[in-house]
């Protein structure tokens, strides 16, 4: 039995809301626009809330997630070292053979479209694998 308002009662898009919203500093609103562009980008992507804590999004697969700390909000793609990244965003996780990272600054600029670019070409990518 769960206890009302505990972490299982809420829905992912509400876990990823309530982590928005207690960040309350930029990182809050880095991670909200980050997703917000996932989301233009794959309106059919599904957003789950896994790893104690964690707000990844899926579409026939991980496409990504986004963690915070500190310094940084960091969105790993979990295939992106198969990814074009023509717009050079991938600045963190280089020497893996799978995953690839951003990792966003405070007051940074985000490429919106060189990032919904990433995202539709993760989308993609699962997309293929999953016909197979």
């Amino acid at each position: 039995m769960t206890k009302s308002g505990s972490p299982d009662d809420k829905t992912p898009a509400q876990l990823i809301d309530a982590r928005i919203e207690e960040l309350a500093d930029w990182r809050g609103t880095m991670l909200g626009r980050l997703r917000s562009l996932i989301k233009e980008a794959d309106p059919d992507v599904v957003e789950e809330w896994k790893w104690r804590g964690v707000p990844v999004w899926y579409h026939d697969g991980i496409l990504c997630t986004g963690e915070t700390y500190k310094a940084v909000v960091k969105v790993t793609f979990h295939k992106g070292a198969s990814l074009d990244d023509a717009s050079g965003l991938f600045n963190s996780s280089l020497e893996g053979n799978t995953r690839r990272a951003i990792d966003f600054h405070e007051g940074e600029k985000i490429d919106g479209k060189a990032f919904k670019a990433l995202v539709r070409a993760a989308v993609t990518l699962n997309e293929s694998k999953a016909k197979r």
